[in-house]
């Protein structure tokens, strides 16, 4: 994992889809937002949500073995931070891609992230222990961070997953 770039208000990291690299991420974010002034629960809850997209990244991007890597972009601009991470897909993400629009478009259905927290909550305790998926990462961005989250894919084939949290 290396810093690609790293201004006064933004940082950016290119890291390798691997699980080891999350620990990085998150000890690099929790040094950005230090810098920023942010510390405390405001901090640990946007670190949450550059893990928590980052997770979802490498777990679901489409990475080949040229090198495809996570990008991660972070900005504090005036009263907002705003983090995107990119990854690569192909036609075979297709699947995750819908799941992933109904569950933004299902969080924003909701007038408090936080009631949509303790539904998504009810549902994962209906579920038999060996369940991988509990769904609840992109809940926790919206509830925790009070972010809100949105997603494009580009002409490259590239998903940008972004959450927008208040300071």
């Amino acid at each position: 994992m290396g810093v690609v770039q790293e201004m006064e208000r933004s940082m950016t990291l290119s890291l390798k889809p691997d699980w080891t690299e999350l620990e990085k991420v998150r000890d690099k974010g929790t040094e950005f937002f230090k810098c920023q002034g942010l510390e405390g629960e405001k901090a640990d809850a946007l670190v949450m949500v550059i893990s928590e997209l980052t997770e979802n990244s490498i777990k679901y991007g489409q990475f080949t073995p040229a090198g495809n890597r996570v990008v991660i972009d972070t900005h504090v601009d005036g009263r907002n931070v705003t983090v995107e991470v990119r990854n690569p897909i192909n036609e075979n993400t297709f699947n995750h891609l819908r799941r992933l629009d109904r569950m933004i478009q299902w969080i924003r259905g909701y007038q408090d992230s936080f009631e949509a927290y303790v539904e998504r909550l009810k549902e994962v305790s209906k579920r038999p222990l060996i369940d991988n998926e509990s769904g609840l990462g992109l809940v926790r961005v919206a509830y925790e961070a009070k972010a809100i989250l949105d997603f494009y894919v580009d002409d490259d084939d590239t998903l940008n997953v972004s959450a927008v949290a208040n300071l």
